[in-house]
């Protein structure tokens, strides 16, 4: 007999609810949520592999940036594949823009140093009296003023003098050049019995910056010596290896000094001269017009490259040029200098002048402009003071190119100073 029959319907229908059970348990412990993220895990794998994609490792933030870099490397490489032309055209406005930002940055500096520099001028007036003077600009640099024979002035002596007690000042004589062999190995003692000789004696009075050793002022004490004079020249207080500050008074008092020691040694019927050059002409006519004041006036004033006053000669100096028209220059600039009592006033000194004068000028002078020896010269000559007296007036040809301070190269030298002095130079000692 078949067994499902023998088996009652009860037991059918018990089996039955065991069975489900079973199916009921197995679904729960299936589907725990452990179980439940393996089994997607690994739907999501067999998905991945059935679309041949693979297993991919989820990405970091590292590895998302490393990607935007990529990215941002290749649209560059794309953006760099472009047009030349138009990439020029892009960049061009740019640089442009650039350039004129930086002109107007520079335009800008410029305009405060130009506008700063005469308040500073006005606020510290004694920077325009060092710009006046320049004793500071020593050239050549380096130069031993002990040794003149350095410069090829071997009948040259090196002393010192002392204008006021303690301030000394540097003091070259050089005797004619006809001295030339006696004067080797010689003392001090020696150079000074020269001047008993019947040889003329020119002080030499120098300009602004450089020292008695400047290139130009060695020339000239050549040719000068060359015609059978001595030359004493020294440098003013403050100058050279001179000590002291300078100043007008300062200059024309060790001048003074040194014009009143030379007429002790040489006596007082050898003839001596004084020679002024460029600022120095200043400082010869404040000399000379107290030595007329005092009634003893030099045998001739000779005037190389000189100006009226200091006030014109800064109007017309090339330092002034970017601020020649400047409105307050003179206020800013000109008041700073007269406040340091800086006048240089040949224009009133030749006024009280009472000795033969002579002018040399060349006609390209940039530093002191030909017209201001020209108009000195004209004061000079209705002068009442130089009535009776020589009043010569010599300019240079632009084309000779002279300039400022190489009158000296004039081979009509020599017969300019023979025919202004009227005596022929003493070429034997």
């Amino acid at each position: 007999m078949d067994r499902r029959i023998q088996e009652s319907p009860w037991k059918r229908v018990e089996k039955k609810r065991e069975r489900e059970s079973e199916i009921l348990m197995t679904a729960y412990e299936d589907y725990t949520p452990i179980k439940i993220s393996i089994r997607l895990h690994q739907q999501k794998n067999e998905f991945l592999l059935n679309n041949g994609q693979g297993m991919r490792k989820r990405r970091s933030p590292l590895c998302a940036e490393q990607d935007s870099d990529e990215a941002l490397k290749r649209r560059s490489a794309d953006s760099s594949r472009q047009d030349p032309q138009e990439e020029g055209s892009m960049k061009k406005p740019f640089r442009r823009l650039g350039l004129v930002g930086k002109i107007k940055r520079i335009f800008l500096v410029l305009m405060i140093i130009y506008v700063s520099i005469p308040c500073i001028v006005k606020i510290f007036p004694s920077i325009q009296a060092k710009l006046v003077f320049l004793n500071f600009v020593r050239v050549p640099f380096f130069i031993d003023l002990k040794r003149p024979q350095d410069h090829g002035l071997n009948h040259t002596h090196n002393f010192y003098l002392e204008p006021e007690s303690g301030l000394k000042a540097g003091v070259w004589h050089t005797v004619p050049a006809q001295m030339w062999r006696e004067a080797q190995g010689k003392d001090g003692n020696w150079y000074l019995s020269t001047f008993s000789s019947s040889n003329p004696v020119i002080l030499y009075l120098h300009g602004n910056a450089g020292t008695r050793g400047g290139d130009h002022r060695v020339q000239l004490y050549k040719v000068l010596s060359s015609l059978g004079y001595h030359v004493v020249t020294f440098d003013y207080r403050g100058w050279g290896d001179s000590e002291g500050s300078p100043s007008e008074g300062g200059m024309t008092s060790d001048a003074l000094f040194v014009y009143d020691w030379l007429k002790q040694q040489i006596g007082k019927t050898k003839p001596l001269y004084i020679w002024g050059h460029s600022l120095g002409t200043g400082v010869a006519t404040n000399l000379v017009r107290r030595l007329c004041d005092r009634g003893n006036p030099p045998d001739a004033l000779i005037l190389e490259s000189p100006f009226t006053n200091i006030r014109e000669e800064a109007k017309c100096h090339p330092f002034s040029m970017v601020y020649r028209y400047l409105p307050g220059f003179d206020w800013f600039f000109l008041d700073a200098i007269t406040a340091n009592n800086i006048r240089f006033a040949s224009d009133e000194n030749v006024n009280h002048i009472s000795c033969p004068m002579l002018i040399l000028h060349a006609e390209d002078d940039t530093v002191v402009p030909f017209y201001l020896g020209k108009k000195l010269y004209s004061m000079a000559s209705r002068s009442q003071s130089l009535t009776g007296h020589k009043v010569q007036f010599v300019p240079f040809p632009a084309s000779l190119g002279y300039k400022h301070k190489f009158i000296y190269r004039s081979p009509e030298l020599p017969s300019i100073l023979s025919d202004f002095l009227g005596v022929a130079h003493p070429l034997a000692p």
